[in-house]
């Protein structure tokens, strides 16, 4: 995976947000991120259209419209630095470097499955690959972030912890709790809130007593900064300048990125809460993968033609990692007890 060459800073303002003109990146760093989301994207659309088939049960939540949020964070990290999130993990873990075949057996239940298809949609983990893994319960994995964290600094290893999370977990109260020890023992987390507008069904205008969410670490003496999470080059910057923080000893960060959900809560939601004008209107100006793909032929890193070829690939990867999962074997009856206890 390439990664971008220069170290940035990403300085913020009085009210936590990122600059709006990062340094620009080098072309194959752009081609690399753009590979990355559109691998995320074309994934996530094929587990929609197979889960209509029926040929995916259970719950299933969509990552369609976020893709420069895990894309540009994870840039910002190396090998040896951890990952958690929540239940929306699939591209969490495409970009983590987990095998595609691995993920979508996963989905379908079956053996070759990255937890052995008994985990499904929500349950994705590798820890081969330092992502510990989706999570169910909302905010849940916030404390299990902040506890690889502290193992981390108990280690003295130097690395650091992406703590996902959605504005709707951003009102829990062990995420608070975790903000208080996180800062208390000047862990090497970084909380990232997700930001897509509607917790479930409910705007966050509806939901939040104040709405710029970067400002939620403030009275634990916890910075926080707020980015466009909808461009990968800001989101990049960002992160670069929050896990820098973290990896030099400062303690916690926390890091707003604003982005959009296309598709509802889980695939059982309509999303009948919102305008599809609404919706079509974020597709129109705000689309990610669009911005990227202008930006690349803008500069004149790559044509039209080098881009569809990018993008033919990556649905001949996506179309293997779903006959593979469909072929796979289901799990035998002998796995329904394993890897419930740990051996002593």
């Amino acid at each position: 995976m390439a990664r971008a060459a220069a170290k940035t800073k990403t300085s913020r303002d009085t009210a936590g947000k990122a600059d709006t003109d990062p340094p620009q990146l080098e072309g194959d760093v752009l081609l690399n991120f753009y590979r990355q989301m559109l691998l995320v994207r074309r994934f996530e659309e094929k587990v929609g259209q197979m889960y209509g088939m029926g040929l995916i049960g259970g719950f299933c939540h969509l990552y369609i419209g976020q893709e420069a949020v895990v894309v540009g964070m994870n840039d910002a990290i190396g090998p040896d630095d951890a990952i958690i999130t929540s239940y929306r993990c699939h591209g969490h873990a495409l970009i983590r470097g987990v095998d595609p075949k691995a993920v979508m057996a996963e989905l379908t239940g079956r053996a070759g499955g990255i937890s052995k298809g008994k985990g499904g949609s929500m349950h994705i983990f590798d820890l081969e690959k330092g992502f510990f893994g989706g999570h169910g319960i909302v905010g849940a994995q916030v404390p299990l972030g902040a506890g690889i964290a502290f193992a981390q600094k108990y280690q003295d290893s130097k690395n650091v912890t992406l703590t996902y999370f959605g504005e709707g977990a951003a009102n829990q109260g062990q995420v608070y709790e975790t903000f208080n020890m996180a800062s208390l023992w000047k862990l090497p987390v970084v909380f990232v809130i997700e930001n897509n507008q509607y917790a479930m069904g409910t705007s966050i205008k509806r939901a939040k007593a104040g709405t710029e969410l970067c400002h939620r670490g403030e009275a634990f003496g916890i910075p926080g900064m707020q980015v466009d999470g909808m461009d990968v080059e800001k989101v990049y910057a960002a992160s670069q300048e929050a896990v820098e923080h973290c990896r030099s000893g400062k303690g916690p960060i926390l890091v707003e990125m604003q982005t959009y959900r296309y598709r509802g809560h889980s695939m059982s939601d309509p999303a009948k809460y919102r305008t599809k004008d609404e919706v079509q209107k974020m597709r129109a100006e705000h689309d990610p993968i669009d911005h990227l793909r202008a930006t690349i032929t803008d500069r004149g890193i790559a044509d039209d033609d080098a881009l569809k070829k990018i993008d033919k690939d990556i649905k001949s990867e996506v179309a293997e990692a779903a006959e593979y999962a469909q072929s796979s074997p289901e799990p035998d009856m002998s796995e329904l007890m394993s890897d419930i206890y740990a051996e002593s």
